[in-house]
């Protein structure tokens, strides 16, 4: 299967409520996605370590 712009979407939203604590509305989802292809290279989000996944999502939690 090849990873795309929804694949990678449909990734950080089930990470982002995985816990139950967040919703994507508690975030800017696309930010997400398009910071995290810049660090991942490519759409495959597993490819990165989850604390550096935590950081971008940390860092467009809205306020």
């Amino acid at each position: 299967m090849s990873e795309t712009w929804e694949s990678a979407t449909a990734y950080v939203i089930a990470a982002l409520e995985a816990k139950g604590t967040a919703t994507r509305d508690d975030f800017d989802v696309p930010a997400i996605v398009a910071a995290t292809r810049d660090i991942a290279d490519g759409w495959d989000f597993r490819a990165i370590e989850d604390a550096t996944f935590w950081r971008i999502a940390a860092s467009f939690l809205r306020v």
